[in-house]
């Protein structure tokens, strides 16, 4: 049995090279939308990730905590270089990165500071 395939699910050990796969960037959210039709209540986002990556979409789970009105401006966390998913007929193109808190309700993981739009995370 691998570190991947423990009890639970729990992730085992990567290596650096295996994080450095994963595409982490800065954005801000440019407008945020109940998005119609999901089983779970989500908002569609469009997030400016910079001239690099440019603008992506996002179904994000987060409207327990957040407001659509309160989301435009905020800066972001999110994968840039997973394959777009289909969401209740919404293309998510980039994973809006969060936690879960006491209630499994997500939190977004922001920069505590202004960062550059596309500042990758290392």
């Amino acid at each position: 049995m691998s570190d991947a395939d423990r009890p639970g699910g729990e992730p085992g050990e990567i290596t650096l090279a295996d994080f450095e796969r994963v595409d982490i960037r800065v954005g801000r959210i440019l407008s945020a939308e109940p998005l119609a039709g999901a089983r779970v209540p989500a908002y569609q986002l469009r997030i400016d990730f910079g001239p690099e990556i440019g603008i992506k979409q996002s179904s994000a789970r987060i409207t327990i905590h957040y407001r659509a009105d309160e989301l435009v401006g905020r800066l972001v966390l999110g994968v840039v270089n997973f394959p777009p998913r289909r969401i209740a007929g919404f293309k998510s193109e980039t994973l809006t990165l969060g936690v879960a808190d006491a209630q499994g309700a997500v939190l977004l993981v922001v920069p505590d500071r202004d960062a550059p739009l596309g500042t990758r995370l290392f």
